[in-house]
């Protein structure tokens, strides 16, 4: 695999500074990137349902072109909401300028910054791409989702527990105060749990969440000292256009999925059947593979050149660019998906695990 493909994401951020100099509705050139030309690109360039063998993974996993790519992105996302900030306070845009420009680096933030702190904050035993990571997700003002996403969600996906699976019928805008509200109180428990554990006494700086916020805050601030109270207003109003598209991507990636609930009250262990994919070659280039989500929920470890296609899993039919549309119009959504989600139920009851329970205790 050639880690170059990998590289078209940051066409969004050039799309994002190409529009602002055209000016005018070219302001929305990422919004036409991402929901416009790359759904039909994704229809046309087709599928890629190869996966690499053990002898690829091998070199595939070490290889540092594709980490250089990843960390590369930190330094882009940063220099991109910072020069936004000073766009919107000394540069004149009109309305509609303004608005498009906001929805472009929110986009960004999403797709860039989010998604690629999701692959950094997972290499849990290194410090500098975590570190990276979050970073990144600083800049979105969601830096307590790195606590909740990787010792939460990853615990308690496809179950009543978590806060970031969406339920059968359930419309986007239901689940959006439902997910952010419950992944921030979930990472607020996780933390708790952690320094009781460890028998620490609860400091407000011992828990991270705390840390986050201050963090988060100081950013805010930083923004409005330097450049103005508009900078402020920029960065939070595109830190609620990334996280908006982080949880539409969630809400996609495991609508109505249900683990099994075990005699003993365990819940089977995360199979490749409990998240949607999608095989459409040229979105997972642009999101480092973030649609063969099974296998990452299945092995959280593997890097993303080296994720897995499973047939097996439930599959949508089309690419997270243009499924993420149809969240937007709840009973379009239920349309295309309800009927999609009972055949994948029937299709796995019957299912033989290789290990058939999770603990969530």
């Amino acid at each position: 695999m050639n880690p170059l493909p990998f590289c078209i994401i940051f066409l969004l951020p050039l799309s994002v500074i190409t529009g602002y100099l055209l000016g005018g509705a070219y302001n929305f050139m990422a919004l036409a990137l991402v929901f416009g030309l790359l759904p039909i690109l994704d229809f046309f360039v087709g599928l890629n349902l190869k996966n690499p063998t053990e002898q690829e993974e091998a070199g595939l996993s070490g290889g540092r072109a594709f980490r250089l790519i990843t960390w590369a992105c930190m330094p882009v996302q940063v220099g991109l909401v910072v020069w936004g900030a000073y766009v919107v306070t000394h540069r004149y845009l009109s309305p509609l300028e303004l608005t498009g420009f906001v929805l472009s680096v929110g986009i960004t933030s999403g797709a860039l910054g989010i998604n690629v702190s999701h692959e950094l904050i997972h290499r849990v035993n290194n410090r500098l791409e975590p570190f990276l990571g979050r970073i990144m997700l600083a800049t979105t003002c969601y830096l307590h989702w790195a606590i909740e996403h990787v010792r939460g969600h990853h615990r308690t996906v496809a179950t009543p527990e978590d806060p970031a699976t969406a339920r059968k019928g359930e419309s986007f805008y239901a689940y959006w105060p439902r997910t952010i509200v419950g992944g921030f109180q979930s990472a607020y428990r996780l933390e708790a749990d952690r320094l009781a554990r460890e028998g620490r006494k609860a400091g407000f700086l011992r828990n991270a969440v705390h840390r986050h916020v201050l963090v988060e805050l100081s950013l805010v601030a930083a923004l409005w000292w330097a450049f103005g109270f508009g900078a402020a207003l920029f960065f939070l109003a595109q830190s609620f256009v990334a996280v908006s598209l982080l949880e539409a991507v969630n809400y996609l990636e495991h609508y109505g999925m249900e683990r099994k609930r075990l005699p003993d009250g365990r819940y089977e262990k995360v199979q490749p059947f409990h998240s949607w994919n999608s095989g459409h070659r040229l979105t997972n280039y642009f999101l480092f593979n973030l649609q063969r989500h099974s296998d990452h929920h299945y092995r959280p470890n593997r890097r993303y050149q080296i994720l897995r296609d499973f047939r097996e899993s439930p599959q949508l039919p089309n690419g997270y660019a243009g499924m993420l549309l149809l969240t937007l119009v709840p009973p379009l959504w239920r349309w295309v998906m309800d009927d999609r989600l009972e055949r994948s139920r029937a299709d796995t009851k019957e299912a033989v695990l290789d290990n058939p329970t999770q603990d969530l205790s």
